[in-house]
C-alpha cells in the first residue's frame, strides 16, 4: 500500500474501525455485561497497541457559581495485548465486564455510556459510544419505592461533584431529589437522597430533610441552612419489611 494511503490512514481516513455489541441495552448495577467488540482493518496495516473498554458518565461540578459537566471514568479496562491488524482484516474479541455498584442509576438527567477505543500510534484513535440503560439493584429500586410510597415524588436525578467528606471511590454523587405530596406536604420543602454505597445485600444512604421553618427566624434559618437535617443511615436486605417504616420514623424524627 503507498505512502499516500498510510498518510491518511495516520488521520482516521481509510483505517480501522471499532464496533462493540452488547448482549443487551438495559443492565442492573452490579450485572455482569457480555458482547463482542468487532474489529475490522482499514486499507492499510496497523499495529494495534491495545483495545480499551470504559464505562462512563457526566456531573455536574460548580465552581465560581458557574456549573461545568465533566466527565467521570467509573472503570477502564485493557481488552487485549498488541497486535497487527492487517488491511481488510475482521476480528471479534468476546469481552465481559461487570458494571460497578456505584454506576449512577438511567434517571433524569443521568447518562451512562461505554467507550470502546484502539490505541493505534501515530494515527487518530478509532472509537465507539454505546449508551447504557442502568437500572437500580433490587434493594435500592424498594428503596426507592419505599420513599415513593410515603407521598414523595421524584422531582429530580441528577450526578453532582460530592462533598469531601461524602467522597467514595468517585468525585461525584447521584443525587435524587423529592417533593412531599402525602402527609408530609406542609412540614417539608424537599427530601434528598444519595446513595454512598451499595451492594446486592446493603445500602449506606444518606438523606438531607429540608423542613419547612415558619415565624420570625425563618429567615434567617434557612439562610444559615438550619432548616436541613442530614441522617446517615444503612439499609439490608432484613430492612426489607419494615423499610418504610424506617423512613417514616427518620423523617418524622427530623421535621
Amino acid at each position: 500500500m503507498s505512502f499516500f494511503h498510510k498518510a491518511l490512514a495516520s488521520f482516521g481516513i481509510g483505517s480501522a474501525t471499532v464496533d462493540t455489541r452488547l448482549e443487551k441495552d438495559t443492565y442492573r448495577a452490579g450485572e455482569v455485561m457480555r458482547g463482542e467488540i468487532i474489529v475490522r482493518g482499514g486499507q492499510v496495516e496497523q499495529q494495534v497497541d491495545s483495545i480499551y473498554l470504559s464505562i462512563n458518565t457526566t456531573y455536574v461540578r460548580e465552581s465560581n457559581d458557574h456549573k461545568h459537566t465533566e466527565v467521570a471514568t467509573l472503570q477502564k479496562v485493557k481488552v487485549t495485548e498488541p497486535f497487527t491488524l492487517a488491511a481488510s482484516e475482521e476480528k471479534v474479541i468476546p469481552i465481559s465486564l461487570t458494571l460497578p455498584f456505584e454506576t449512577p442509576i438511567s434517571a433524569g438527567k443521568t447518562q451512562v455510556w461505554i467507550q470502546t477505543g484502539l490505541d493505534i500510534k501515530n494515527a487518530v484513535d478509532p472509537s465507539d459510544k454505546d449508551y447504557i440503560r442502568v437500572e437500580p439493584t433490587s434493594l435500592a429500586a424498594q428503596i426507592l419505592d419505599a420513599i415513593g410510597r410515603l407521598g414523595f415524588r421524584l422531582r429530580e436525578a441528577e450526578c453532582e461533584q460530592a462533598p469531601a467528606r461524602f467522597r467514595g471511590y468517585y468525585p461525584f454523587v447521584q443525587e435524587f431529589e423529592f417533593v412531599p405530596t402525602g402527609s408530609f406536604r406542609g412540614h417539608l420543602d424537599e427530601l434528598e437522597m444519595v446513595f454512598l454505597s451499595q451492594s446486592n445485600h446493603s445500602a449506606e444512604i444518606l438523606l438531607q430533610i429540608d423542613r419547612k421553618v415558619r415565624g420570625i427566624g425563618s429567615f434567617f434559618a434557612e439562610a444559615l441552612e438550619m432548616d436541613e437535617s442530614y441522617v446517615r443511615t444503612t439499609i439490608t436486605l432484613h430492612d426489607l419489611p419494615i423499610i418504610p417504616e424506617k423512613f417514616q420514623q427518620i423523617i418524622s424524627k427530623h421535621i
